[in-house]
């Protein structure tokens, strides 16, 4: 028996590579698209790591490319999704016992896959199934999942070290269980290293989940099934069921062995769940961990001491990368109105470089929205816009889905602080900006605190420290990630933990312990070396 206790550095983050003209990465890159791009998949699903065909099929498509079919999947019924829950408590016993560092193995083994063998396939299928450039694919899968499971397995040996003090006598320990259960993972469709994290942050500590993968993630999220299976993971331990929510959901939360659900997505479906969930606690061998990161409002406040060029370039940055669909992408900005001018023509003369088109020409640095979905809920704002007295549309504005769904940059200065497009969730490639009088910054700091349900991202520009201070105060509970003279958005693992609490989620910090510890059901174990041998204590004694 190896009785060596090893600990794991600290890993740093995996280097994001550049696609400059003339290198190797760019040529790898194309070659993996053009390789893609000349097949069709048939997506099963995998349960007990068999592959599972239903006939019950849909289609995924490119969103910039509507016409062009990447592959076929299959969707589970009642029957698919019980047969997944199953196979996962029958992998729970073998994979929980197994020793903690076998299971980092797996993980790290994962994460070596992806940033060697599968880095440019990875990316290619980010590229082609969720529009993203270049850039932007590689941030998120290889880059940000390989850093989920580097760090991931640095957190954990840091919670497994964490013990008890033991006094003279006696031992004091704690073990790190896993779920007595599965944990159920739905996952959103505009990061796959979110899908990725979603499933293996649990099982990394012993546990088994039954994941729904995001109908328009499933592309790139079956080539992470096929890498896990890869790099070792036990079958059983990740069980894909791709499907219907309400299908999927409904047998779900009815099971006894729910023991967590780990999500990424929208309020609305995390509140219809955690209600199904609620409805059913006297089923459950134990109440479920629910750790969610929902919707957000995140915002830009300018104070009038901020420069302007870098006011401008947080805006363009954050609200339009991934065409706004970060859950960090900032849709509503507060600014005062003597800088409203010089960061108009800032924002005006950087869009106008702005180069709009499929990501598969490297130099489109804006794609298409997700869907169809998408594209309409994007323009039914800018229409409500365009009709509204209380907006006017500075730039963008249009939108077109003949070949792809494609929308237009849009800037909108709101007349109400409290406008539609101020204080509701879009998703997509729209910003709304309010122009305060400069002498009402506190009271306009109080207008962002309260105008939307959310409190995930915000961001605070200002040159004067005591303008600082007074917006770190008074915006203390509006988001969970807060930015100081930078965009609300690219927060890295490692370095800035992410979620958001109010109506954002439970704000359990993706990307830390916080989160890793959420996963473990803790026993604390007290060992007595000289038991006692009678009922008494001394003030029993006679006076």
């Amino acid at each position: 028996m190896n009785n060596a206790i090893f600990r794991f550095p600290n890993p740093g983050n995996e280097p994001v590579k550049a696609y400059a003209p003339g290198s190797v990465e760019k040529a790898e890159l194309k070659k993996a698209l053009a390789q893609l791009k000349s097949e069709q998949w048939d997506i099963p699903l995998i349960i007990g790591g068999k592959e599972v065909r239903t006939g019950n099929t849909g289609k995924v498509v490119s969103p910039h490319d509507h016409q062009h079919v990447l592959a076929t999947y299959h969707k589970a019924g009642e029957a698919e999704v019980q047969m997944a829950i199953d196979a996962a408590m029958a992998a729970h016993k073998s994979w929980s016992e197994l020793p903690w560092l076998e299971r980092a193995s797996v993980m790290l083994r994962i994460a070596e896959l992806c940033s060697t063998k599968y880095r440019y396939l990875l990316n290619a299928s980010v590229i082609l199934g969720q529009s993203k450039n270049p850039y932007q694919a590689e941030i998120d899968a290889p880059c940000e999942l390989i850093d989920f499971l580097r760090y991931g397995v640095y957190f954990a040996d840091q919670i497994y070290s964490g013990q008890p003090f033991s006094d003279r006598g006696i031992l004091n320990r704690m073990e790190y269980r896993a779920l007595e259960g599965f944990v159920f993972t739905l996952s959103p469709f505009n990061f796959t290293a979110i899908a990725g994290n979603l499933n293996l942050a649990p099982a990394m500590m012993g546990n088994v989940t039954v994941w729904k993968p995001s109908t328009t993630a499933i592309y790139s999220n079956y080539l992470l099934m096929k890498i896990f299976k890869e790099a070792g993971l036990p079958d059983g331990v990740v069980n894909f069921i791709p499907g219907q929510g309400s299908v999927i959901g409904k047998v779900i939360t009815a099971s006894p062995d729910l023991a967590g659900f780990h999500f990424t997505g929208s309020t609305a479906t995390f509140n219809t769940l955690w209600r199904q969930m609620g409805n059913n606690l006297e089923n459950y061998k134990s109440y479920p961990k629910i750790v969610g990161e929902t919707g957000g409002k995140d915002f830009i406040f300018v104070h009038h001491s901020a420069p302007t060029k870098e006011v401008a370039t947080a805006i363009v940055r954050g609200a339009f990368e991934y065409q706004g669909q970060k859950c960090s992408a900032a849709s509503r900005a507060y600014l005062p109105k003597s800088l409203w001018p010089a960061v108009k023509e800032e924002v005006g003369a950087q869009l106008k470089d702005f180069k709009m088109g499929t990501p598969e020409n490297f130099t489109n640095i804006f794609n298409a929205v997700i869907d169809e979905a998408s594209f309409d809920t994007c323009m039914s704002y800018i229409n409500h816009a365009k009709e509204s007295a209380d907006a006017e549309i500075v730039f963008g504005g249009n939108g077109d889905k003949t070949v792809g769904y494609f929308v237009e940059p849009t800037l909108i200065v709101a007349k109400d602080p409290k406008y539609k497009s101020m204080a509701e969730e879009i998703f997509g490639p729209i910003i709304t900006i309010y122009l305060y009088d400069d002498d009402k910054y506190e009271e306009t700091l109080e207008l962002c605190d309260q105008t939307s349900p959310y409190a995930l991202t915000g961001s605070i520009f200002a040159t004067c420290r005591f303008a600082i201070q007074t917006a770190f105060d008074k915006l203390r509970f509006a988001a969970g990630n807060f930015y100081i003279n930078d965009k609300p958005t690219g927060a890295v693992v490692g370095q800035q933990p992410f979620g958001g609490a109010r109506a954002s989620g439970t704000n359990d910090k993706a990307g830390s312990m916080l989160n890793l510890v959420r996963w473990t059901n803790p026993r604390c174990i007290k060992e007595t070396f000289v038991p006692p041998t009678h009922f008494g204590y001394p003030f029993l004694g006679e006076e």
